[in-house]
């Protein structure tokens, strides 16, 4: 895939808008931070990655009810999938949308499920922006991400003391599970669900099925919990589930 060439606005740089990232936390709309639900309710633009097959996205169940009717919202279209021509594309079609508001002096809030700098898609869309348009002013409002909600949801300590804690995208990297737990006393695998038999094989080996916990749609009010996994060989999880591993306590 070609790379484009760098748009040049004629708008002066102190007269774009700015982007707004703003963590909207893992589900319950309550976790948004005082600050994040004021610039998204002063936004007249926001955006939000599409959900699947017309449905609304995660981030925009969140905000739903807090956003005005005059406000513009846009759903990004940011496709599943490992291909990197396919998702160049997808960012710099998303980029140009928020692109075309920002040149017109306009604000855009951008709602991120979980935290905005934790495995964020937000973090792309801001990069493509910068590297094919004017640099604008991007401001971020960091929240709840998805181990510590887990973690709540499941009433527990993610780490305390000396523990060593260590965050997995376990769709990219689960093969690399035995010497992380050989190192680690707390584990949590990000996105768990289409390589969690693999990694329940892992468990049982070493035993630690009955310290290892599942949390599915962390804080929504249809979140799944699965703790001692020793039950569990084959769950059938959705994309947004996390799974914590207590491989040594204190």
């Amino acid at each position: 895939m070609s790379k484009p060439e760098k748009f040049a606005s004629s708008t002066p740089k102190s007269k774009l808008g700015t982007l707004y990232g703003i963590s909207v936390g893992t589900g319950d709309p309550e976790l948004l931070t005082v600050k994040g639900l004021r610039l998204l309710q002063e936004a007249k633009i926001v955006a939000f990655p599409a959900g699947i097959n017309q449905k609304p996205g995660i981030a925009e169940q969140i905000i739903a009810q807090w956003l005005k009717p005059e406000q513009i919202t846009i759903a990004l279209d940011f496709p599943y999938t490992k291909d990197e021509a396919i998702l160049q594309k997808a960012w710099q079609q998303a980029a140009a949308k928020v692109w075309s508001y920002l040149n017109q002096g306009i604000d855009v809030a951008f709602a991120c499920e979980g935290d905005v700098s934790f495995y964020s898609t937000f973090t792309y869309l801001a990069q493509t922006i910068q590297q094919y348009f004017d640099p604008v002013s991007i401001i971020t409002v960091p929240g709840i991400c998805a181990p510590t909600a887990a973690a709540s949801d499941l009433q527990m300590p993610l780490a305390m003391g000396k523990q060593r804690l260590t965050i997995l995208p376990a769709i990219y990297s689960w093969e690399d599970l035995e010497p992380v737990l050989d190192s680690s006393d707390v584990v949590v695998l990000m996105k768990v669900s289409s390589v969690y038999q693999q990694v329940w094989q892992i468990l049982q080996q070493r035993g630690l099925l009955e310290v290892s916990s599942v949390v599915e749609k962390a804080t929504f009010r249809d979140r799944k919990i699965y703790t001692n996994l020793k039950d569990y060989p084959k769950l059938q999880l959705s994309y947004f589930s996390i799974l914590i591993i207590q491989s040594h306590t204190t």
